[in-house]
C-alpha cells in the first residue's frame, strides 16, 4: 500500500501500471511459486473484466447519449422550474443523484458543472452553494448505488442481492447526499469564496439536433436498468421458482441484459427521437472507447491486485485476525476501504481490491447482511478524497479551486459523508 501511494502521489505513475507492480510485489514476497504470480494477476483481471467490463462500456455510451441529447439539462430545468430558485442546492442535490446512476462520477460533473455555473452567474448565489450539492449527489450515487462498477463487483464478490441493494443503497445514500450537500454548501459557499469559470463552448453535436428528449423520457431512460435489477427482486420475492415470469424477469435483470436493453432504448429516445443520424450515434460510441478502456484497465488490475492478494494469503490471515476482534464484519470492512483509499485514490479500485478481502470474512458469518456490508464498503471508498483520486482534480478544476480550497471542501464533505453511510449501515443492520 505504501508502494501505491509513493507510485501514484509522488512519482505520477498510473493507477493501472502501480497496481501492477503493487501486484507483483506482493507475489514475490509470498509464498507463491514464482510461475503462479503472474498467473493469479492474470486470473484477478478476467474474472472481474468478464464481469463488469460490458456494464462499463454500456454506461458509458449512455452516459454520452445523455450529455449530447441535452437530457441532464431537461432534468435540471424541470426540477428547478418545480422546486423554485430559492431551492436550488435541494434541486441540484436531486438533479445529480438522478443523473449519477447511469454515469461515472467525472462525466457528471462535465454534464452538470455548466448548468451549476450558468445558475450561479443567473442569480448571484456563491458558487460553492451549488457546487458541493452538485458532488456530494454525484459521489453518493457514483460509490453506492448500482449498476455502477464498484457496487457491482461488491455484490459479486459478496454474492449480495442487486436489487435490494438498490433500494437499501438509495434509501441511505440520498439522505445522506441531502445532509452533507445542503448543509456544507452553505458553509462553504459563504466562507470560501471561488471565481466563476469562463462559460463552456456548446457542444457541437447540439446544433445537429432537432429537439431535447422530454422529462418524463430522460428520467424513465435514466433508470430503467435499475428498474429491470429491482423486477428481478420483486419476481423473487412474490413468485415461485418454477415460475416462467420469474425466470424471464431475472433474465432481465441481469446486469448485462438490463445495461444492453437501457442502451438501445437510449438509442431512439437520445438519439433518432432528438434528430441524431445513424453516423453521428456512430461517433458518438465510438467516442466513448477511449475512457472506457482507461476505466477498465484500473478496474481489472485493481481485480488482479485482490485475486494475488488472496493466493498469497492476505485474506486468510485478515480473516483469521477479524475473528479475535470485537468487530463486525460491516465496520471491518469499511476499515479496510478506508485504508486502500487514502492508499489507492480510486473509489472503483477501493472496492474492487476491498471486496476481494472482505468476501471470505462474509463468507464465514452467517449473520452478515451482505447488501448493508457491500454499502459500507461503498462508504470507505468515499472517504477524504485527496491528490491520488482522480475526482478530486475533477472537483477542483471544474469547480475553479485551489488545491487547499478543495481540501477544505471536496475532502471534508466526502469525510463526512463517509462516516455517516458507516453509521447508517451499522444503525440497519443492528436493527434487521
Amino acid at each position: 500500500m505504501v508502494g501505491l501511494v509513493v507510485l501514484i502521489a509522488c512519482f505520477k505513475v498510473h493507477a493501472f501500471i502501480a497496481l501492477i507492480l503493487a501486484s507483483l510485489m506482493v507475489g514475490l514476497c509470498s509464498p507463491l511459486p514464482l510461475v503462479d504470480v503472474a498467473k493469479a494477476f492474470q486470473e484477478g483481471v478476467g474474472n472481474t473484466l468478464g464481469f463488469i467490463a460490458v456494464i462499463v462500456g454500456l454506461g458509458t455510451m449512455l452516459g454520452k447519449l445523455l450529455a449530447e441529447s441535452g437530457g441532464a439539462t431537461v432534468v435540471a430545468n424541470t426540477f428547478i422550474r418545480w422546486l423554485g430558485p430559492s431551492r436550488l442546492p435541494l434541486t441540484m442535490v436531486i438533479v445529480a443523484f438522478i443523473v449519477g446512476l447511469p454515469v461515472f462520477f467525472g462525466v457528471g460533473i462535465l454534464l452538470l458543472v455548466p448548468i451549476v455555473v450558468s445558475l450561479a452567474r443567473e442569480t448571484r448565489l456563491p458558487l460553492l452553494a451549488l457546487g458541493m450539492p452538485l458532488v456530494a449527489g454525484l459521489s453518493v450515487s457514483h460509490c453506492l448505488v448500482p449498476p455502477h462498477v464498484g457496487p457491482m463487483v461488491a455484490l459479486d464478490k459478496l454474492q449480495a442481492d442487486v436489487g435490494k441493494t438498490i433500494l437499501w443503497s438509495s434509501a441511505i445514500g440520498f439522505p445522506i447526499a441531502l445532509v452533507v450537500g445542503l448543509w456544507y454548501s452553505r458553509w462553504a459557499g459563504a466562507r470560501i469564496p471561488v471565481s466563476l469559470p469562463e462559460a463552456g463552448a456548446a457542444s457541437p453535436a447540439a446544433a445537429a439536433r432537432r429537439r431535447t428528449p422530454g422529462f418524463a423520457m430522460t428520467v424513465f431512460t435514466i433508470a430503467l436498468p435499475v428498474l429491470l435489477m429491482l423486477l428481478d427482486t420483486v419476481a423473487k420475492l412474490i413468485l415461485p421458482p418454477s415460475s416462467v415470469v420469474r425466470a424471464w424477469a431475472g433474465f432481465a435483470g441481469s446486469p448485462l441484459v438490463s445495461m444492453t436493453v437501457a442502451f438501445l432504448f437510449s438509442l431512439w429516445s437520445f438519439g433518432f427521437d432528438c434528430g441524431f443520424g445513424r453516423q453521428q450515434l456512430l461517433k458518438f460510441t465510438e467516442e466513448c472507447v477511449g475512457p472506457a478502456a482507461s476505466i477498465m484497465l484500473i478496474v481489472g488490475a485493481g481485480g488482479g491486485f485482490s485475486k494475488v492478494l488472496e493466493r498469497a494469503g492476505v485474506a486468510e490471515t485478515i480473516a483469521t485476525l477479524a475473528k479475535g476482534l470485537p468487530l463486525s464484519p460491516i465496520l471491518l470492512g469499511w476499515l479496510v476501504a478506508v485504508l486502500i483509499r487514502l492508499a489507492v485514490g480510486s473509489a472503483t479500485v477501493t472496492i474492487t481490491m476491498t471486496a476481494g478481502i472482505i468476501a471470505p470474512i462474509a463468507a464465514q458469518s452467517a449473520t452478515t447482511h451482505r447488501e448493508l456490508l457491500a454499502i459500507a464498503l461503498g462508504g470507505g471508498s468515499m472517504i477524504a478524497s485527496h491528490l491520488n483520486d482522480g475526482g478530486f482534480w475533477f472537483v477542483k478544476e471544474y469547480l475553479n479551486m485551489t488545491v487547499a480550497q478543495t481540501l477544505k471542501t471536496w475532502t471534508v464533505l466526502s469525510t463526512v459523508a463517509s462516516l455517516l453511510v458507516l453509521g447508517a449501515t451499522l444503525l440497519l443492520d443492528l436493527i434487521f
